[in-house]
């Protein structure tokens, strides 16, 4: 039991950094389609191989698709993705038109994303200007000064470096394209991998890369549209939308013109396109959007995915603010996309799905306006900064204080730097996290959520054991006999790894929901205001913690068991129906909406799996209290004469 509660506690802590990495198969296999999209017009012209050395090129990389695909790690979607491969293969043997393949090789890349999720963009806006002496360092040298390909070390190499000034190429190359390229090489030429590189300074090459082919004296007239147009921006919303985006996708929008503009302009000046931190609901409208389209088409699980995306990558970045401004407001919205997902999972008309999606599109113009910048407040400010740290606080700290109520009553404070170091070290673990997200890689809504789910479901497993535990030693002959029998054992070295383990993950779920929440909110500004907020609630959790503990003193052993039997149960219902919600809304559970209240504090939520899992809890209690209660009676019955 100790080793596998060990293992998913490993799984917890490794869980965000194995989220933040994508698969690195997946990712060759999408340069190589990317490839056959930009470089297959260069082979085959009207049915007409006109370079043989380049469709060789293409039936290899198209066969090594083929072969790369099986190699992926087992999806629901491979024999799908390895059917679009042959039929990519059979259109360039039969020397298809080039836009027939590239559609092809296109489509394959991005359901290929879908299955396989690789980085879409940088956590933040790079800082293209700043790239420019980092090209000339790492680049020049074979793509020339000014990117044109004729830099002296690219002289004898075959293929020829890159000419990156080629609109006609370039237009079919998006910056995620060119940021693959960067970050892995390119199998067959003499473009090696730059991985050693920061991340930022990977997305920043790319960047500036992307816009050698667009002249800057473009970039004036494809900002004045870019300011303009508001369908324009919500066509290109955020900067997953354009680093995925190439000139030639964008023209068949807007045209050539100013498509070219447009580029000249974003890829000089990506932080146009960044959601205003307050109130920007844009990339969830345009997700609805999408997964009602894939829904209508009949491809549920891409609608199902879109739907997901829209909460996780729409929604929650704003959740915070919107929670401190309008906390009812929230809770309808997180209801009511609940509802969406559910309808979507359980294959429901598309009338239905469509009245959803318009009931949550009406809840996101309340919420825009809740978020306006008119409504921040140094009141509204204080108040998230108060009752977030103190709802996420009190959890942890009513376990913790538990434990060390305990190892006093034992008089074992020997063990308690265990249950110090615990704590303490998850608040240095949630500055660590708050290190990550804001310098290195955004924590993803999924990242958090899993973290969050599989952190509450490990606490509410641990908790089950131990009020039941508690509640069998809540009758002094049975603590008696404890101490008499076992409890020079029981607090082992072993044991007590085993409580700097529990106090640290309990504790670390809420610090890690704590610190994006207050990240959010700190964005916002009202600075003073969100560390006068945090103070408060930091004196009333260390009052509580002083009142509890005091108080536990006075208690009889007895009456303690019992009491913190009680408290620790119905802490791990609570758990369990947040680790449940919390694994739906990274998408990994289903979500079946019953008609039931929803009382977030308890963790209660009016879905069939959260309340059945909190059932299961309840029951696995209630049967530990008729096992206590039957082996008391039997200790306490008179031996038979002669035993």
């Amino acid at each position: 039991m100790l080793n596998a509660l060990r293992c998913l506690a490993l799984s917890l802590l490794l869980s965000f950094a194995l989220s933040a990495h994508a698969d690195p198969g997946a990712q060759t296999v999408w340069r190589l389609l990317d490839y056959i999209a930009v470089d297959y017009s260069v082979a085959v012209q009207d049915g007409q191989v006109i370079s043989e050395a380049e469709y060789a090129e293409m039936i290899e990389f198209a066969a090594s698709v083929r072969e790369r695909m099986t190699a992926l790690s087992p999806s629901e979607a491979q024999p799908q993705l390895l059917q679009g491969a042959e039929e990519l293969q059979a259109a360039i043997d039969a020397k298809q038109p080039p836009e027939a393949v590239a559609e092809l090789a296109r489509g394959l890349a991005a359901q290929l994303l879908l299955a396989y999720p690789m980085p879409l963009a940088p956590a933040a806006a790079p800082d293209v200007a700043q790239a420019a002496g980092l090209y000339q360092q790492q680049c020049a040298s074979c793509h020339g000064a000014n990117g044109a390909g004729d830099g002296p070390a690219g002289a004898g190499l075959d293929p020829a470096p890159i000419d990156f000034t080629d609109r006609e190429r370039a237009r079919e190359r998006s910056v995620f394209a060119l940021y693959q390229v960067i970050e892995q090489g390119l199998e067959g030429t003499g473009m090696v991998s730059y991985a050693h590189l920061p991340a930022e300074d990977r997305w920043a090459l790319s960047f500036y890369i992307g816009q050698y082919a667009y002249p800057e004296e473009l970039a004036a007239e494809g900002e004045r549209r870019w300011a303009g147009d508001d369908s324009l921006r919500q066509a290109i919303p955020d900067l997953a939308a354009l680093s995925q985006l190439t000139s030639a996708a964008l023209a068949q929008q807007v045209g050539e013109d100013d498509a070219a503009a447009i580029m000249a302009y974003l890829r000089r000046q990506p932080q146009a396109v960044e959601p205003k931190p307050e109130g920007s609901l844009a990339v969830a409208r345009q997700r609805l959007a999408e997964g009602v389209a894939a829904y209508e088409a009949g491809d549920q699980r891409v609608a199902r995915d879109l739907m997901l995306s829209a909460y996780l990558d729409g929604f929650e970045p704003v959740e915070p603010v919107l929670a401190a401004r309008d906390a009812g407001l929230m809770t309808r919205i997180e209801v009511a996309m609940a509802e969406l997902r559910s309808r979507v999972g359980r294959a429901a008309g598309v009338d239905e799905v469509r009245e959803q999606v318009e009931v949550v599109d009406g809840l996101f113009d309340e919420a825009e306006a809740a978020l306006s910048p008119d409504m921040a407040s140094n009141v509204s400010a204080f108040v998230g900064a108060f009752t977030i740290l103190l709802r996420e606080g009190l959890e942890a700290l009513l376990i913790v204080i538990a434990m060390i109520a305990f190892l006093r009553k034992a008089n074992r404070t020997e063990v308690m730097p265990y249950v110090h170091g615990g704590w303490v070290g998850a608040l240095v673990a949630g500055v660590f996290t708050w290190g990550v997200a804001t310098y290195l890689v955004g924590i993803s809504g999924a990242s958090r959520e899993i973290t969050e789910g599989v952190a509450a479901l490990f606490a509410a497993i641990v908790l089950l054991f131990v009020g039941i535990w508690m509640h069998g030693k809540s009758q002094a002959g049975a603590w008696q006999r404890y101490i008499r029998e076992k409890l020079s054992h029981a607090l082992s070295k072993r044991s007590a790894w085993f409580l700097f383990l529990l106090s640290f993950v309990v504790v670390y779920r809420e610090v890690f929901e704590t610190v994006l929440f207050y990240a959010a909110l700190w964005s916002q500004g009202n600075g003073a205001a969100i560390l006068a907020g945090g103070g408060a609630a930091a004196v009333v959790l260390a009052a509580m913690a002083w009142a509890m503990l005091r108080y536990s003193r006075k208690l009889p052993i007895t009456q303690f068991f019992a009491i913190s039997s009680v408290l620790i149960s119905v802490l791990a219902v609570m758990l369990a129906g947040k680790g449940i919600a919390a694994l739906q809304e990274a998408g990994w559970l289903p979500v079946s909406v019953i008609e039931f209240p929803r009382i977030a504090l308890l963790g209660i939520y009016p879905t069939l799996q959260g309340i059945l899992a909190q059932l299961f809890i309840v029951a696995a209690v209630a049967l530990g209290v008729w096992y206590n209660r039957r082996a008391m009676l039997a200790s306490e019955r008179p031996a038979a004469p002669g035993q």
